[in-house]
């Protein structure tokens, strides 16, 4: 199994960390060390102990390797905005070394590091610059998470065209049920499944309160195995 992988998304609000929680708890129930590490994150919350994001939160509980805080997020932001608005807002800059030292840290103490990104894959963190730059530097394998609404298809198929454009290897997609009352979904998971050269690894139901149950059981990590 891959030592590393880059969770996308198609925009920002489709179930990123929903998958990476799921993608986690199914790896580790494989007797995998896990980690997950999310680079920059937008809007934070100043606590007793520093600025925190829910988000790298999640992560951070979902994993089985205990990780400070600050190796999880190495930015957070306070601004709930686009990481460019966010970083400029907090008179940061975030460096693609930093980022990849601590990836490289996460690797050696682990078996699996889970990366999350934030919002969809051309989000900038500058104004001359996108994560996905730092991505296609460490050459890291990606999962497209899809949250099935309306307007998803296009989102999905041309996100998934940049990444193969890029250069990376799409190893796989997770449908996310955004929204219960979404009209013709049977439809649209189809026409994804046809149209994304990358199998589906995962379908997600829409579940109230996602974000705090387990739902590694929604992942074939076989297939993520096989990448």
């Amino acid at each position: 199994m891959m030592k590393a992988l880059f969770i996308a998304g198609t925009d920002t609000e489709v179930g990123k960390t929903v998958v990476s929680k799921a993608i986690l708890s199914a790896v580790g129930a494989q007797g995998k060390k896990t980690i997950g590490y999310k680079p920059v994150a937008a809007g934070s919350e100043k606590t007793a102990q520093g600025w925190r994001n829910s988000d790298a939160l999640h992560l951070q509980a979902a994993a089985n390797q205990e990780v400070d805080y600050d190796l999880v997020n190495p930015y957070a932001l306070s601004l709930p905005a686009s990481p460019h608005i966010a970083a400029l807002a907090d008179n940061v800059t975030v460096e693609y070394d930093k980022l990849s030292t601590v990836l490289a840290q996460h690797k050696e103490n682990s078996d699996f590091v889970l990366v999350e990104g934030a919002g969809g894959w051309r989000v900038p963190v500058s104004k001359d610059d996108c994560l996905s730059s730092w991505v296609k530097q460490e050459k890291l394998p990606v999962v497209l998470v899809v949250g099935i609404k309306l307007g998803c298809l296009s989102h999905a198929m041309l996100t998934a065209e940049v990444i193969k454009a890029d250069g990376l290897e799409l190893v796989g997609w997770v449908a996310n049920r955004v929204n219960p009352g979404v009209e013709h979904y049977a439809e649209i998971i189809e026409m994804l499944e046809n149209n994304i050269d990358a199998p589906k690894v995962g379908e997600i139901p829409y579940v109230p309160g996602c974000k705090k149950r387990d739902l590694g059981k929604y992942i074939n990590v076989e297939l993520l195995s096989q990448a």
